[in-house]
């Protein structure tokens, strides 16, 4: 397949892009400044910017399916993330690309009590505005054409974990749950080559 990665020189892009090239895919990288991610081997690297449907169109013509891992924190997470998904269900449709999994929060999936993460006592706060970028911009991905897949780790990452090739999937999150950067890629690769949940935010956990 063809696919195009937005945010690709971030940590979860990094791994995206590594196990898509490990199964065979082709892949176009998209970043902001190509100069700092020659690191990014065995690929096709563009500028990009994913709050722009006109280069998301642009970039992502002749693409079978996208991943977005993409975040600014230099700008507000709402201008952000509802921008980007604007940006990407405008500019995808445009390139005739209807695959699109983004990587989510966990803070904004429901937890044991129902309610979401964020919003179960205990739960750190002290990034909110961040989160609540994040469900904004899940809000806008619900409201466009795309076939869309929103996944979260289901609490954090692993920062030094390493890939095991086991995840397993669900409707919550947990907020002690922990997975490596390697095995949640494996998990968007996978709703990739064979999508089987639409329009839905899922939880990635560790087997």
């Amino acid at each position: 397949m063809n696919i195009v990665v937005f945010g690709a020189g971030g940590r979860a892009g990094r791994q995206v892009v590594a196990e898509a090239r490990r199964r065979g895919h082709q892949v176009t990288a998209v970043v902001r400044d190509p100069a700092r991610h020659n690191n990014l081997a065995d690929v096709r690297i563009v500028a990009g910017d994913v709050t722009d449907a006109v280069t998301i169109a642009a970039v992502a013509a002749g693409h079978d399916a996208a991943i977005s891992a993409a975040v600014d924190l230099s700008v507000s997470p709402h201008d952000f993330f509802t921008a980007s998904s604007r940006a990407l269900a405008t500019g995808l449709a445009k390139a005739g690309v209807r695959r699109l999994v983004v990587v989510g929060l966990a803070s904004i999936m429901p937890g044991a009590s129902g309610a979401a993460l964020m919003d179960e006592p205990g739960y750190p706060n002290e990034y909110r505005s961040f989160y609540l970028g994040h469900a904004a911009g899940l809000e806008e991905l619900q409201t466009c054409d795309l076939d869309w897949a929103y996944m979260a780790p289901a609490g954090d990452f692993d920062h030094e974990g390493t890939r095991t090739g086991h995840y397993r999937l669900a409707d919550h999150g947990d907020a002690a749950s922990r997975i490596s950067y390697a095995d949640f890629a494996i998990a968007l690769l996978d709703e990739i080559e064979a999508p089987r949940h639409h329009r839905v935010a899922l939880s990635v956990r560790e087997l």
